[in-house]
């Protein structure tokens, strides 16, 4: 979170006069990748059945492969500590269950490497990272695989890839973060651990809440109103379509808020997050 999409390119603005905005996320979906998701009929009909029984959904629990990737042994190296994983773990617990998603966390392995070179350069598709993945990477299409490094860009919190991908690089499937924003990490006003949830809502197949600015199909969920940009800060009240119903969702957590202003999916992303997970990671409803 704190991203940069292909699909949505982000522009860096102010916060406040005095600090950039963090990119916070760099998760890609090439928009023939987007074409090719939305389009499938088994997707549709699986969103139709969930519609139709949202008030009764079952637990999902996912397996948790936690990476620590460090400079060195030292807090400013990267090195987080197992009471940092444990509360990385509890936030995305509370937060996914707070939405009545039906999604719970399992940490079932934690690494911990150091390695200067992946911790500084690991970026989205270039060597480092596949080096990196190829070493670590554990589980299969089901198993959520979390990578915490030191990205050299300080804007950048994190990134994620989407379920229609894990077909195409089963690798390269998982979510990267920035060290400093797990809980109580030093990233303020990003260190409450929503970075992760965020990237996780990626990987779960939600896109941001932006999406295509004020059109009408925007993330393809019907219930977060259209949006011509990420919101910062907490921006209460924002109506950036103001040709659409809806303010601004900036309480979302697809968005670009502080991780104090974040605290929720809508509805219709519960059921468009689980129907991804049965069709592309084969987790039953």
């Amino acid at each position: 979170m704190r991203y940069a999409s292909l699909v949505q390119g982000l522009s860096m603005v102010l916060y406040a006069s005095a600090r950039i905005r963090a990119q916070r996320c760099g998760s890609e979906i090439l928009p023939q990748q987007v074409l090719a998701a939305e389009k499938d009929f088994a997707l549709k009909s699986t969103i139709e059945a969930l519609q139709a029984n949202l008030s009764d959904i079952a637990t999902m629990t996912v397996q948790v492969h936690f990476h620590v990737i460090a400079a060195e042994s030292s807090v400013l190296g990267g090195w987080i500590r197992d009471h940092q994983v444990q509360s990385q773990i509890l936030t995305l617990n509370r937060d996914f269950e707070y939405s009545g998603t039906g999604l719970r966390f399992e940490l079932v392995n934690t690494t911990r490497t150091i390695n200067p070179d992946w911790f500084h350069n690991v970026r989205s598709g270039n060597s480092f990272q596949r080096a990196m993945k190829t070493a670590l990477r554990s589980g299969g299409a089901r198993d959520l695989n979390i990578y915490s490094v030191g990205f050299t860009n300080a804007s950048l919190l994190g990134y994620a890839t989407f379920p229609l991908m894990y077909q195409f690089d089963p690798l390269d499937d998982g979510i990267v973060i920035h060290h400093a924003t797990v809980p109580p990490g030093s990233k303020i006003p990003y260190n409450r651990g929503r970075t992760a949830v965020h990237e996780v809502g990626h990987w779960v197949g939600l896109y941001h809440t932006f999406q295509d600015g004020c059109s009408h199909v925007g993330d393809e969920v019907v219930d977060t109103p259209p949006e011509a940009g990420p919101a910062y800060g907490c921006q209460v009240g924002r109506d950036s379509c103001p040709e659409h119903t809806g303010l601004d969702a900036v309480h979302n957590f697809m968005n670009y808020s502080d991780d104090a202003c974040m605290k929720e999916f809508t509805p219709g992303q519960v059921v468009r997050m689980r129907a991804l997970l049965s069709i592309f990671r084969g987790i039953p409803m």
